[in-house]
C-alpha cells in the first residue's frame, strides 16, 4: 500500500536556522484506497514570534510556549510507514528538514497538470478542482486557512486530483527536482505570454541577467531549446 504524507509548516520566518516551525501539519494520502485521513497537528516551541508572520497564520508566541521545538522525527514517528511526503511549494518546508523518503512538490506538479489554472496557489486550487467537481473537502476540516493541518488536508486533495489527472508518483517526483515549469512569461513587456510568444532577444536577454532568478533562466533557455529542435527538425 501506498502512502503518501502531505506535510505542512507554519514558520516564524522564511530562512533557517533564525525562522522556526511553530507549528505541523500532516495528512496521511493512501493512494490505493483514495482515502485521505483526518489531518494531525502540533505545535512547536520557537524563540520569538514576528508580528508580520503572526499576520499570516495568527499563531501566537503564548500557544508555543511549552511544546517541543521542531523535531523530524516525529512527523514519521507513526504506526503508517510513509513512502513518500508531498507539500505545496515543498522548497519551503525542505529547507527546515532533510527528507528520509522521496518528495513530491504539488506546486510545481500542478504548474505541469494544470497550466491554465487561474492560479496555483493552495487555495485558488483548491476551489477551482472543487468547481469541476474533482474534490470534495470537508469545509470544516479546511478551515482555519493558513495553519497546518487544514492546508495539509487541502493539499492532499490537490495531491489526489493530480493522479487522477494522470501524473504518476514517479513523475511528480521527478518534476519535483527540476525548476517551475511557468506555463507564461511572468515578467517585462511579455509578462503573460506563452513561451512561444516571447521574442528570442528577450529570452537571450533574461539570461544574460547576473540577478535573474534561476526558475525564469531555465524556462528561458528551455524555450531556446525548443525553438532549435524546432529549426533542426
Amino acid at each position: 500500500m501506498t502512502i503518501i504524507r502531505v506535510i505542512d509548516f507554519e514558520t516564524t520566518g522564511t530562512e533557517p536556522p533564525e525562522a522556526e516551525v511553530c507549528e505541523v501539519g500532516t495528512c496521511d494520502l493512501h493512494l490505493e484506497k483514495r482515502e485521505i485521513e483526518i489531518p494531525a497537528t502540533w505545535m512547536c516551541g520557537v524563540k520569538s514570534m514576528p508580528p508580520e508572520v503572526r499576520a499570516v497564520h495568527h499563531i501566537s508566541l503564548a500557544e508555543c510556549e511549552g511544546w517541543d521545538a521542531f523535531n523530524s522525527d516525529t512527523m514519521f514517528a507513526r504506526s503508517n510507514v510513509a513512502d513518500a511526503i508531498a507539500a505545496h511549494n515543498a522548497e519551503f518546508e525542505t529547507k527546515f528538514f532533510t527528507s528520509p523518503v522521496p518528495v513530491i512538490c504539488t506546486y510545481k506538479a500542478a504548474l505541469r497538470v494544470w497550466p491554465d489554472a487561474p492560479s496555483h496557489s493552495n487555495g485558488v486550487l483548491r476551489y477551482w478542482l472543487q468547481d469541476q467537481d474533482k474534490i470534495a473537502p470537508n469545509h470544516v476540516m479546511t478551515q482555519p486557512a493558513h495553519r497546518a493541518g487544514p492546508d495539509a488536508y487541502v493539499t492532499a486533495h490537490i495531491l489526489l486530483a493530480l493522479f487522477d489527472a494522470g501524473a504518476t508518483g514517479r513523475d511528480m517526483i521527478a518534476w519535483t527536482k527540476e525548476p517551475r515549469l511557468l506555463p507564461t512569461c511572468p515578467i517585462g513587456k511579455f509578462r503573460g505570454k506563452p513561451w512561444s510568444e516571447v521574442e528570442g532577444g528577450f529570452l537571450g536577454w533574461m539570461l544574460r541577467q547576473e540577478g535573474m532568478e534561476e526558475d525564469l533562466k531555465w524556462n528561458a533557455r528551455r524555450e531556446i531549446a525548443r525553438r532549435d529542435e524546432g529549426v533542426r527538425a
